[in-house]
């Protein structure tokens, strides 16, 4: 489990993490950034230093060895070949770089077409997209260079072209990812246009690995163009990159070689240079940092307040953001005390499995997450070793079947807990997984933990979760919409023992659901979202008869019970929850409550006390 870093002011850390120093330690990128710094350096001052020699005729000199007035020989107008590698290093570079962004505009936007246009078109861009990339790069590269022109324009455009379809797949497996989210959903049913759906949400959440990708792409450009150049596709007289002179000296290989050495080193150096650097950034930019590593976090200048000594998790003004001005959970706080069960209800895209990623360390990239203050036990969770952390906290998610490994067996993958965050032994870890197992009353544990997730029903999958959760010492289970896959009678199974692992071992459970019946039932306290933050907070006793929020109110009165008018239309909330962007200064409830004001539209209401017994309230007509 990966922690998050706390400071005095709201502490911010990253869905993913780039390590300080990433260079320290990495060899091979600190020899490519190297490389690629003495290339850059080179581009800029060769001509400057070299330009003249390189340019100077010298019929004296004509088609010579290596001498030590010229280490690599002369050309046919005895030109220095030393010199003209020397400067051919700024064109070289500067070639490559257009055709590098060549290939990644035109790559990134066929790309992302997919995720943007109707689904017949989406499939044409996609079918396109796979026949490019089918098809040789070089002989893609060599076709565009011929049908445009022979020359430095010509090879630029067919290794640009050839570099495309690479960048297409890479763009369209990312954009398919975020396409899929649910603020992208949102947008689409709020009538977003499709650019604006594509330059706003989907481009600024890929934009990192794109980026990334450049670096590797400029070092197979460099070969490509070099490569165009030697079979003289590329540059013409008297222009000259590397690979001209590469192609200028080959006939003299045999005789002379070091003319043709010199060059073919540079072409090498480079094209090994950026691929290391490429390579090393890309490592240092991991979503998940390396086994053991845990990023630091943020440095604090004062306290964030102090501990609440009766809770076991302590939340204070979390805020979960995306790019693009998404914040789907904005300044929530909440408390779980030892054996307590606060459920987290609100209508989808509210925020709750947000909240419980952010909680975990779990929010994807590239979300980031700011808090004053997220403490389990008291401690700060940045400051918890990952094994620690790994026993202490305990997640359940709502589908059992994605949560398991389908390749290994239930007892291996509960075993797995104890031997890697406490160093069991396997005999101690398997007998306390087939125990776990029996605990969440699963008939005939040893059998069941000799068998394959796909082996088990959907609640004897759940259990096996919640008994991975309990192989450690958990203070704190999160079980994130645990029942919604399941039927009702296994539902009320799975209900029944969590509140009896939450009794039995005294663990807090933040419990998350849509569905405020179940919540009602089963917890202690109630915790409401809408559109990101907390509207109220009161004990599980009163939510039938006690709630004071509009809001609240209505998710109650859309439950229907025995008594219902089967005639009658199902009671609902009108409108639609806004999208995490479109959230205004306001209450965000205000455009579907009926005791809207003209305050609510333009002032957001704060969570205050409410009459007594730990309700709060965040509503201007609640009195």
């Amino acid at each position: 489990m990966t922690s998050l870093g706390a400071g005095p002011e709201p502490a911010t850390r990253r869905g993913r993490s780039r390590p300080a120093g990433w260079l320290r330690g990495n060899v091979p990128g600190a020899a490519g950034a190297l490389i690629v710094a003495g290339m850059v350096a080179l581009a800029v001052v060769g001509p400057l230093v070299w330009g003249e020699a390189a340019a100077r005729i010298d019929a004296a000199a004509i088609l010579q060895g290596s001498s030590s007035e010229h280490p690599l020989g002369t050309d046919n107008l005895g030109r220095d070949l030393l010199a003209r590698v020397l400067v051919a290093a700024r064109y070289s570079l500067l070639l490559a770089l257009a055709a590098t962004l060549v290939g990644a505009s035109a790559g990134v936007v066929l790309g992302t077409l997919p995720s943007v246009l109707p689904r017949r078109a989406a499939r044409l861009a996609t079918g396109t997209v796979n026949a490019l990339v089918a098809f040789p790069g070089l002989l893609l590269a060599m076709f565009t260079a011929v049908v445009t022109g022979l020359g430095a324009r010509g090879a630029v455009l067919g290794i640009g072209v050839a570099i495309a379809p690479g960048f297409a797949r890479l763009t369209q497996t990312l954009a398919a990812t975020v396409a899929g989210s649910d603020y992208v959903a949102a947008a689409r049913m709020l009538g977003v246009s499709r650019r604006r759906v594509l330059t706003r949400h989907v481009l600024p959440n890929i934009a990192e690995p794109l980026i990334l990708n450049l670096t590797q792409a400029f070092g197979g450009a460099l070969l490509g163009l070099a490569g165009m150049s030697f079979l003289g596709l590329g540059v013409q007289p008297p222009q000259f990159d590397w690979g001209r002179l590469l192609f200028d000296g080959f006939p003299r290989i045999y005789l002379t070689p070091e003319v043709a050495l010199g060059p073919a080193a540079a072409i090498a150096l480079a094209g090994i240079g950026f691929n290391l650097l490429g390579d090393a950034l890309a490592r240092a930019a991991a979503r998940t940092p390396a086994v053991g590593e845990r990023p630091p976090p943020p440095p604090a200048t004062g306290p964030a307040g102090e501990p609440d000594p009766g809770a076991v998790l302590e939340v204070r003004d979390l805020t979960v953001s995306f790019p693009g001005g998404l914040t789907p959970v904005r300044g929530l706080s909440l408390t779980a005390a030892p054996g307590e069960i606060v459920g987290l209800v609100g209508e989808s895209g509210s925020g709750k499995s947000l909240t419980a990623a952010a909680i975990g360390g779990l929010v994807p990239y590239p979300g980031t997450v700011a808090y004053t203050a997220l403490r389990l036990g008291g401690r700060d969770v940045a400051t918890l070793p990952d094994r620690e952390l790994g026993t202490e906290l305990a997640m359940v998610f709502q589908d059992p079947l994605a949560a398991l490994n389908p390749a290994l067996k239930v007892g291996g993958q509960l075993a797995e807990v104890a031997v890697v965050h406490e160093d069991a032994g396997r005999a101690e870890a398997r007998r306390r997984a087939v125990d776990r197992l029996g605990r969440v009353h699963l008939p005939e544990p040893g059998e069941v933990a000799g068998r394959h997730p796909h082996e088990l029903s959907g609640g004897m999958r759940q259990r096996a979760v919640i008994a991975m959760g309990l192989m450690g010492t958990p203070r704190l289970i999160i079980a994130d919409e645990p029942t919604t896959a399941l039927d009702v009678t296994v539902q009320r199974q799975i209900l029944r023992l969590l509140r009896e692992v939450a009794d039995e071992t005294g663990a807090a459970t933040l419990f998350i659901s849509h569905d405020i019946a179940v919540v009602g039932e089963l917890c202690d306290r109630v915790v409401v979202m809408y559109a990101g933050r907390v509207v109220e907070e009161l004990p599980a006793g009163r939510l039938a008869a006690g709630a004071a929020h509009p809001y609240t109110k209505a998710l109650i009165a859309s439950l229907p019970d025995l008594d219902t008018d089967r005639s009658q239309p199902l009671a609902g909330i009108p409108g639609t929850q806004p999208a995490p962007a479109r959230v205004g200064p306001g209450c965000a409830f205000a455009p579907r409550c009926a005791l809207a004001t003209e305050r609510c539209e333009s002032e957001r209401p704060e969570l205050a006390a409410h009459g007594g017994d730990g309700r709060r309230v965040a509503c201007w007509e609640v009195k």
